[in-house]
Order: C-alpha cells, then sequence, then structure tokens
C-alpha cells in the first residue's frame, strides 16, 4: 500500500497549476501497486466492452470507460494519497469531492484526437481565474513516444472559449497556436499528475503494439455536482471506508452493484482529427 508520512506541502504544485494548468508528482506509487492497478484495468475493459454501452469512444481505437470503485483495487489508496488529497484541500477547497473514477485506453492505431476541452468552462473560471474541478491522471504503463502521449497546451485552462463548439472544441484555425506551445507528457509508472480539464489536450497517435491506459480521478469543488455523475458503492464496501474518505466521496450506497452504462460521450471526439 503507498503512503507518505505526513502531507506534503503543495505551494509549488498550485502555483504550476495556476501558471499551466497541469502538476505532477514523480514516483508518488510504487511500481508493483500500479501495475496490480494495469491488471485491473484490463479485467474491467475486457468486461465492459463484452456488453452494449460498457465503454464509449473517444475516437478510432481509443476508449473511455468509468468504473465502480470496487473494481480497482487500488481505489482508497489512490483517494487517499496524502499528495492527491493535499492538491484537493488546496485548489478546491476542504469541501472536495470525488465524483468519478475510470480510464483512458488508446490501443495501436489510436489516432490525433481534435484538441478540446471536456467541459465549456464556467464563469467561476475564465472570469474569476477560480478551478472547480480537477483530473488525477495516473499512468499504468511507462509511456513512450510512439504510445500516443497526451499532449496539453499549457496555460489555456483560463481561456474562455465559449464561442467554441459546444464551449468545448476550439476552431482549426487555432490548432497552429496551441501545437506551438504544447507538451508531451512521458510519465512513467508511479508517477500521478494532477490537471485542469478545462485546459486545451488530445491523445496523439499510438503507433505501439502496446496499449496506453490511464486511471483518471474526477474531482469536483464546493459547485453543483454534474448530473453525468452517479457513483455507487456497496454497503459493505462504503462501510470498510475510513470516515474522512467517506466525507469525500459522492456516492451512493447499494446492496448491487449494476453494470455501468456509460454516458460521457463527447462527440467531437469520435471520429479523431484529419490531420
Amino acid at each position: 500500500m503507498p503512503s507518505t508520512p505526513a502531507p506534503p506541502l503543495v505551494t509549488e504544485e498550485v502555483r504550476e497549476l495556476d501558471r499551466n494548468g497541469i502538476t505532477s508528482a514523480l514516483g508518488a506509487f510504487p511500481v508493483e501497486w500500479v501495475d496490480q492497478m494495469h491488471d485491473d484495468v484490463l479485467t474491467a475493459f475486457d468486461e465492459a466492452r463484452s456488453r452494449e454501452s460498457g465503454a464509449i469512444s473517444r475516437g478510432p481505437n481509443r476508449w473511455y470507460v468509468e468504473v465502480h470503485p470496487e473494481q480497482l483495487r487500488g481505489f482508497v489508496a489512490l483517494a487517499t494519497h496524502p499528495w492527491v488529497t493535499a492538491v484537493c484541500a488546496a485548489v478546491l477547497g476542504p469541501d472536495y469531492r470525488i465524483v468519478e473514477i475510470g480510464f483512458d485506453l488508446p490501443l495501436q492505431g489510436a489516432v490525433h484526437q481534435s484538441w478540446h476541452r471536456d467541459f465549456r468552462s464556467p464563469p467561476q473560471t475564465y472570469r474569476d481565474r477560480r478551478l472547480t474541478s480537477l483530473a488525477f491522471n495516473l499512468t499504468t504503463v511507462d509511456t513512450t513516444a510512439d504510445m500516443g502521449p497526451f499532449q496539453i497546451a499549457p496555460g489555456t485552462h483560463y481561456e474562455p472559449g465559449q464561442e467554441w463548439d459546444h464551449g468545448m472544441f476550439p476552431p482549426r484555425s487555432q490548432w497552429e497556436r496551441f501545437e506551438r506551445h504544447s507538451q508531451l507528457r512521458m510519465p512513467r509508472r508511479g508517477d500521478i499528475s494532477a490537471r485542469s480539464a478545462l485546459a486545451l489536450h488530445r491523445g496523439t497517435a499510438n503507433s505501439s503494439p502496446l496499449a496506453r491506459p490511464v486511471v483518471i480521478l474526477g474531482v469536483d469543488g464546493d459547485t453543483e455536482v454534474d448530473e453525468r455523475h452517479d457513483m455507487t458503492v456497496t454497503r459493505t464496501f462504503w462501510e470498510s471506508l475510513d470516515p474522512v474518505l467517506q466525507d469525500h466521496l459522492h456516492a451512493r450506497v447499494v446492496d448491487r452493484l449494476t453494470p455501468l452504462r456509460q454516458r460521457h460521450t463527447i462527440e467531437g471526439l469520435v471520429m479523431g482529427a484529419s490531420d
């Protein structure tokens, strides 16, 4: 079980999030623990692909799957890691809520996505420069350049973008600007990043025979939780959690889990970019 002796100071991480829209902690988790997460992700992916609406296409050979927390043996360790909780509290406030756990999985043949953000920017962000949500990304493999690494345009999380398609997809005429200042992220097993989902980003083409799974933990601040979020846990799992985690977990408690039907469709990503 990964652990850190005391909550880390995250002053620099908060500054980096404000400046670039993304920050990271290297070697936050043991490689052996990450490998276990990798196995659970592949098992969940096979199960999701076996039924209708179990996985969402995010472009050719690229999938997103939301899962129940109990499907990932490392969920509790991820959600309670001192770096994760410190960043959440510092950026989103003490009443932050974990609202989603899932994974993105580009397979061989995945193509460049269109530049996008994950939802329309709210006034609190583009007007008041306050982040109201975070996405924590945990790679389950050592990323290489041919595996379709994540690409982000730092600093774009504060751009209003209200006139973009659905407030999410900037026109192609602006892509060169994002490309010019972009970063390709090359995390290794054990690394974790925190980012604003409003920073312009995309998955790139995966020419490797290896998949590149990334576990994503979604966290909201004190704003109203998006109606698409409906995390569920069993009563047995809930009662096994520390009360502090219970306070931050936005989940319905049920007697029996039912298969998830994916609802986070982003139409503009289904075909991928043509460049």
